[in-house]
């Protein structure tokens, strides 16, 4: 093979997602030489979930002894390399492999030493990761299309059910509330690629609200995980799936729990993400890839069945009738009707993902005093009743307090009566950007980069730069391992109250 359609051989041979990562490196190479042909060299576990690359023509299976590997690539005839681990091993297989034409990746290892060991910083590690896979390629004068992964890199080639028709898609979401709003996409997207199919949701009895209202539903499986019916629950809720005679279960929710009630329900096939605690329990699993939205991450789910390059172009959310009269009554109750809407959710479920209490008093009084706007306070449950409770008994003005007195639906029908939402990363987060309010989510322990920042345009998420020990959780924590919570310590009022005006006038409310 000549130099205009070079055989490529790519060598990645770290975690999975590292591989994911490298996704936009191959686009790069065959929109150069779209003849070429491009093989990869990764660890035996990861060799079926790689297989459905557009861009990879064949994948190649790391053996145990550096020896076997060296006579295996040079089998292969290479004649360009690109070295992506960049490891002892790697070099020497690159030494050896008689490939003429090679490139390897700077890991900087000497600066992330330095930074580990003595907290030197220095501008390599500034850039990502994938920033540097692509550096690589200006050594083959390759040009940079494509600079991050797409939603359907990694899909699966073999896409046939057997010929069998598909009466019932399940839907598996039994996680947080945030979680299941970002569950929402894919069931509408299963239904429009399925017609003629049923589609079942799995959740909590607390998200049912979220579920029930959305025509794309044709039924709803309960399972509860409180007291002894998380045991309990298992075999209870891998009968009714079982019963349902569900064909396909898709499983955004990544726990073992989840894994194994879908095991244990029979269902033909079963798709989860790779990073799941029970992976071994499904039949096929989907890359699990941090550089997109959540909402994207469970459409990718579909890729086990599908061959096709969508997003989620919205969250689709409804609520039924009698919580929009619920809502009116509250606004009549409360003074509200008629005012311009502002609202904050100072709660979460973990404790280090509050913004500082005494702050949300004072931008509360801020907003009330200076820009002469109502607030609304809204959370759930006895705690966020007592928080809202005292933060209006210390702000200056007439904030509401709602707090304990919406039920879930009735909180989806409030959200449309906002201006503004401002809020910690939370549940109620993802249901103001599913009713198209502008959200400024301020972001502590948690980061964007983990996928569950607001869904779409014009929201902003406020998070304190250069801090290393973020993040510091998937979820956060009860409190700052690091004891001195700078990440939201260091996010002023005067930070926050700017961005509620800047978003305010370009939504010319102000």
């Amino acid at each position: 093979m000549n130099e205009k359609q070079p055989k490529i051989l790519v060598i990645r041979l770290s975690s999975l997602g590292d591989i994911v990562l490298s996704s936009a490196v191959y686009k790069n190479l065959k929109a150069k030489w779209p003849k070429s042909h491009i093989t990869l060299l990764v660890k035996p576990q990861f060799a079926q979930v790689l297989a459905g690359h557009p861009d990879i023509d064949e994948i190649m299976v790391a053996k145990k002894g550096l020896f076997a590997n060296i006579r295996q690539v040079r089998a292969g005839n290479f004649t360009h390399l690109l070295d992506l681990h960049s490891t002892f091993k790697t070099m020497v297989i690159g030494l050896f492999s008689k490939i003429p034409n090679k490139l390897r990746y700077d890991k900087n290892p000497i600066a992330r030493r330095m930074f580990v060991t003595f907290r030197k910083n220095s501008p390599v590690l500034e850039k990502h990761t994938l920033e540097k896979y692509l550096d690589v390629l200006s050594g083959w004068d390759v040009p940079i299309r494509y600079k991050r992964p797409e939603l359907g890199d990694w899909a699966y080639k073999n896409t046939e059910l057997d010929g069998k028709k598909i009466h019932k898609i399940g839907i598996f979401q039994t996680s947080f509330i945030g979680d299941s709003v970002l569950t929402t996409p894919l069931i509408q997207k299963t239904a429009k690629l399925f017609p003629e199919a049923k589609i079942v949701v799995i959740t909590r009895p607390q998200t049912e609200d979220i579920f029930r209202p959305m025509k794309e539903v044709d039924e709803i499986i309960l399972n509860d995980k409180r007291g002894l019916e998380k045991i309990l629950g298992v075999f209870k809720t891998a009968k009714a799936i079982k019963q349902s005679g569900v064909d396909i279960l898709l499983v955004p929710h990544r726990s073992f729990r989840s894994a194994l009630i879908a095991w244990l329900s029979g269902a033909p096939v079963r798709i989860g993400f790779t990073s799941s605690e029970g992976r071994f329990f499904y039949t096929k699993t989907i890359p699990f890839n941090w550089m997109i939205h959540d909402a994207e991450r469970n459409l990718s789910l579909l890729h086990g069945i599908v061959k096709e390059n969508f997003k989620a172009e919205k969250l689709n959310m409804r609520y039924a009738p009698s919580a929009e009269e619920n809502v009116a009554r509250l606004m009549k109750d409360f003074n509200l009707e008629g005012k311009t809407l502002v609202g904050i959710h100072p709660g979460s479920a973990w404790a280090t993902k509050c913004w500082p209490f005494e702050n949300y008093v004072e931008l509360v009084s801020r907003i009330e005093t200076e820009l002469h706007l109502q607030t609304v306070i809204i959370g759930g449950g006895k705690h966020d009743a007592d928080l809202g409770e005292k933060l209006c008994q210390l702000s200056q003005g007439h904030a509401a307090n709602l707090c304990g007195k919406t039920s879930l639906a009735d909180l989806m029908a409030l959200m449309g009566h906002f201006k503004l939402f401002i809020t910690n990363d939370s549940g109620p987060m993802h249901i103001a950007t599913a009713f198209n309010v502008p959200t400024l989510a301020i972001f502590g322990p948690t980061t964007r980069e983990l996928g569950f920042f607001p869904y779409g345009h014009g929201h902003r998420v406020l998070e304190v730069k250069g801090l290393d020990c973020r993040p510091c959780a998937l979820h956060g924590g009860k409190k700052c391992p690091q004891g001195h919570f700078k990440c939201m310590r260091l996010i002023t009022v005067d930070d926050v109250f700017k961005n509620v005006k800047e978003m305010l006038q370009e939504n010319k409310v102000i």
